[in-house]
């Protein structure tokens, strides 16, 4: 495989420093890969533009799958084809194997994501696989990404609790995050499939990662917020020392195999509630929210952010007092 193009620098650094929180986002890929609506590349790309204005520097833009898995991310050579090229900003698509490896690097991308479950039945019921077997599998995509210098970020859906199982053991999250880490994985990212954790167990989970040799730098977390604790797992997190976070813009997203899987943080309330706290992101609060304002626009309906939702009332108000 030999890339035609690059779309970022080559293989930086893509740990938060120390005392900042990165926020990776997902909108583009995670967000609207449940949309009911495929939305045109030229709303994909103004969603993107968006979001690096809002200075988003890690932005996960689609996933190489087959277009009937997911037709709504049917476009991504297109997509990434047409991304803007931007100075220290990072796009990162989703591959299922090595072919979409292969698609992924031959339009230019340097960093990818892989994905597979702690649980048994989630694993199954996504990719039709063993957890074995996908662990198997992924050892060769993600060895044939770092054969080529590629940035990897391997998924570790379920990790709080599988809607299938209900609680999934702790030891088995973290002997797939070392196998994922041994094959050479640079980054673990503990999903929260569909919102069935709690600030305890992200902090059990955690503890349990860093003392088998997890290092905290290396851990992001990716919660979902299905039952409104999308912010407090995230907060828990954050307490244990973890600085890497995803967010989705508007709180869109959801997965398609996984029951009663709403939206993602929103990464306008994440965004707020750090800044409230004195933690650095980098994040244009402001411009992140009209990047969900656009997005709505785009989707034709109202985004669950809560923050969202409050920057767009006390924006029609302020207009409303302007026009009296």
């Amino acid at each position: 495989m030999s890339p035609r193009q690059t779309l970022s620098s080559s293989a930086p650094d893509v740990l938060a420093p120390t005392g900042v929180v990165r926020i990776y986002e997902v909108s583009p890929r995670d967000g609207l890969q449940n949309e009911p609506e495929i939305l045109p590349v030229e709303a994909k790309l103004r969603l993107v533009a968006g979001l690096v204005e809002a200075g988003l520097t890690d932005i996960e833009v689609t996933s190489f799958v087959r277009a009937s898995w997911i037709p709504q991310l049917s476009d991504a050579a297109e997509l990434v084809g047409r991304l803007p090229r931007v100075e220290g900003v990072r796009y990162w698509g989703l591959v299922p194997n090595e072919r979409g490896l292969e698609r992924a690097v031959e339009v230019g991308l340097r960093h990818v994501a892989t994905f597979m479950s702690a649980s048994e039945t989630h694993n199954r019921k996504n990719v039709n696989r063993t957890r074995q077997e996908s662990l198997s599998a992924l050892r060769q995509v993600i060895g044939a990404a770092r054969d080529e210098g590629v940035v990897v970020r391997s998924y570790l859906s379920t990790v709080f609790g599988c809607p299938y199982e209900g609680p999934v053991a702790i030891a088995d999250s973290v002997n797939l995050a070392l196998s994922l880490m041994e094959a050479g994985a640079d980054e673990i990212a503990l999903g929260d499939t569909t919102g069935m954790g709690d600030p305890a167990l992200v902090q059990r989970v955690i503890a349990a990662m860093v003392q088998a040799g997890v290092p905290l730098e290396r851990i992001a977390l990716h919660m979902h917020d299905t039952k409104g604790t999308a912010l407090a797992n995230i907060l828990a997190g954050y307490q244990a020392g973890v600085r890497t976070f995803d967010g989705s813009i508007g709180g869109v997203g959801g997965c398609p195999y996984a029951p009663g899987a709403s939206g993602n943080a929103a990464t306008e309330d994440l965004v707020h509630m750090l800044h409230a706290m004195g933690v650095h992101t980098g994040v244009d609060l402001d411009r992140a929210c009209q990047a969900g304002q656009a997005l709505a626009q785009d989707l034709g309906r109202p985004l669950p952010g809560r923050y969202l939702r409050y920057w767009l009332g006390a924006h029609a108000r302020t207009a409303a007092a302007r026009t009296a």
